[in-house]
């Protein structure tokens, strides 16, 4: 029986450049599991790579540093919420409230992304790398984008008011899983919320 070649380390070579975008995508994913199961501080560099079944030198040429792949990763995962502007967007400005709420307990709602969303949320809590990371991306790419849909004063303080407002409820809802807003039905939620939202976005 033939042993396995075995895994060559560092940079990929010409014959293997072919597979890249696989082993990219196959570092990607394990470092969103990772990510999910062990939060920001815990997860190494190491750990992906043996989760991916790569050489570490290798994560390193893809990634650089712990930030850039943690920041890769959770770009994947926010992905829905970037379409957050568009949801402003649609429909009457009386409307914005609810819709932008609906909007993000969707996503929360929704298993596929819920996961992800979780270990965003935990790594930026327990640490300022992984809060720098996501504020960075959350800032640039929804709030100011959400901010631009809207044709009020101080649009941007808008946004990070409304958002302030959401994201504490996922924290209760999600995450610590306060009692009975952990498990109210999301319909009573949304209705809840919208109006607090849309004064927050719109009022005077």
């Amino acid at each position: 029986m033939t042993a396995a070649a075995p895994r060559r380390r560092g940079r990929p070579s010409r014959t293997d450049s072919a597979d890249a975008p696989a082993a990219r995508d196959r570092i990607l994913a394990a470092a969103r599991e990772e990510f999910a199961e062990r939060g920001f501080e815990k997860t190494s560099m190491r750990g992906i790579a043996k989760a991916a079944d790569v050489d570490s030198a290798l994560v390193h040429h893809y990634f650089g540093t712990k930030e850039q792949i943690f920041e890769a990763s959770i770009e994947v995962a926010i992905g829905p919420l970037l379409s957050a502007p568009g949801a402003v967007a649609e429909g009457p400005l009386d409307g914005t409230g609810e819709r932008l709420a609906r909007f993000f307990f969707g996503v929360w709602e929704n298993p596929a992304t819920r996961k992800a969303l979780l270990a965003i949320v935990r790594s930026a809590v327990n640490n300022e790398v992984a809060a720098g990371v996501f504020r960075r991306l959350v800032s640039a790419q929804l709030l100011r984008r959400v901010a631009a849909q809207l044709d009020v004063p101080d649009a941007e303080l808008r946004a990070e008011l409304a958002a302030a407002q959401l994201v504490g409820i996922a924290m209760l809802r999600y995450v610590i899983k306060v009692e009975p807003l952990a498990s109210a039905d999301p319909e009573q939620i949304i209705n809840r919320v919208s109006p607090v939202i849309q004064s927050h976005l719109t009022a005077p």
